[in-house]
């Protein structure tokens, strides 16, 4: 009997929730064919069969977030010869995350749906790596340390581990949550997919972070002029020109006079990581999710290149075609809701991120000028930062410093391309 465990599927992918099993037990499987959709990183991944012979046993349940190394189904190879269980290949193809199929409205009890999002893990309480504090946390909190994924070096369960899982646990309780109401008038989605990615990842980050926002307006008359000048010449190169590109070329700039913009802090050694090199999440809003595609070395890109770019990710985002490196490796996010309307929000910190910017609608407002009243295109920036790592003013002299070039677009100095 050949058991087959998750294999490393990328840099950092430590677990992957089983989005879809292609095989059942019984059915007899060949080489190299799909067995199951894994999801990680919001990017589905198909995961080939190592051996050919028949499925005897599924060891998940869609849905289920599984670890790498741990055992997925047996397969009784033919031939009958016995196998050793070896490091399985990489996976080899990438496919769309598709959207959890709709079930018929069920009710639930509590029971059906657990407060956690780990699988159980093969571990005994004692091997787990925490401290004797952090256990005592655990049982006060009536926490299983074995199901609890450790931050800390090695693996180490840390107290913010355990703060984290409760947390969680109680969010995604809540759903079981039966209120009155007329039979048949509720429906129940299970939390899975990239939804449950998103809410594992906002719960993280606020909870892991000191979240202020900071907000001003900003004149974009300039760039409005500007961008339409350069439209007609873009859309000769079929390249749809937004306003994105502007504002990232306005960041840049920015961000390398302030670079604790573009960090990290790493927790566990108590160091802030300043990041030489400006890779840009572009939240985009899907039918499944919100994913965050990413614009590799942005300062090295034109406007009409990073336009390009940007379109490419975004249809590849909505038809979940995204590959694993086009989601990871993001030093600064942008999210834009311009589009959908509202004043301004306060968005949630990328983790392990320091900061995000937000965009908004760009409305035509009467503004004072030079002791004149006119009327100019103006927009809101919103930017949500870590207070460990970034003070007040530091934000506020970021958001005036990408103002000044939004505001005087010259001095963004275009490439000619």
């Amino acid at each position: 009997m050949y058991e087959f465990h998750l294999p490393d599927i990328g840099e950092g992918v430590a677990e992957g929730e089983v989005v879809k099993w292609l095989v059942k037990e019984g059915d007899t499987v060949k080489e190299n064919q799909p067995l199951v959709e894994i999801m990680t990183d919001k990017v589905n991944v198909e995961i080939p069969s190592p051996k050919q012979g028949i499925v005897q046993k599924l060891m998940a349940k869609e849905g289920e977030v599984v670890k790498v190394g741990q055992t997925l189904l047996a397969i009784e190879e033919k031939g009958g010869q016995p196998s050793v269980s070896a490091p399985e290949r990489t996976p080899v193809a990438t496919k769309p995350p598709l959207p959890t199929p709709a079930k018929s409205p069920t009710i639930n009890t509590p029971q059906e749906i657990p407060p956690t999002t780990v699988s159980q893990a093969s571990r005994k309480p004692d091997e787990a790596l925490a401290t004797p504090a952090t256990r005592k946390l655990a049982r006060d909190l009536g926490i299983d340390l074995t199901v609890v994924q450790g931050t800390g070096r090695g693996g180490r369960i840390t107290d913010e581990d355990v703060q984290r899982f409760k947390q969680l646990g109680r969010t995604l309780a809540a759903i079981t949550v039966t209120t009155s109401g007329p039979r048949g008038a509720e429906e129940r989605v299970p939390l899975r997919g990239i939804r449950r990615k998103v809410a594992e990842h906002m719960l993280k980050s606020k909870n892991a972070t000191a979240q202020v926002t900071h907000i001003d307006e900003v004149d974009m008359t300039e760039v409005a002029h500007l961008r339409e000048k350069a439209k007609s010449s873009a859309e000769k190169r079929g390249v749809k020109l937004t306003y994105l590109p502007f504002v990232i070329k306005a960041l840049i700039p920015a961000l390398k006079q302030y670079p604790y913009l573009n960090s990290s802090l790493d927790d566990e050694k108590e160091e802030i990581v300043l990041k030489k090199y400006y890779n840009l999440g572009i939240a985009t809003d899907t039918e499944s999710g919100l994913v965050v595609p990413v614009v590799k070395d942005a300062e090295h890109k034109s406007i009409t290149q990073l336009a390009t770019e940007i379109s490419t990710l975004s249809e590849k985002a909505h038809a979940g075609q995204l590959a694993l490196n086009e989601v990871q490796g993001s030093t600064f996010t942008i999210t834009n809701v311009g589009g959908i309307g509202g004043m301004f929000a306060t968005p949630i910190i990328n983790y392990p991120e320091v900061a995000i910017l937000g965009l908004h609608k760009i409305t035509k407002r009467p503004v004072v000028k030079d002791n004149q009243i006119t009327i100019r295109d103006m927009t809101y920036l919103s930017l949500s930062f870590d207070h460990r790592v970034l003070d007040g003013a530091m934000a506020a002299r970021f958001v005036n410093t990408i103002k000044q070039y939004l505001e005087d677009p010259k001095l963004l100095l275009l490439e000619t391309d």
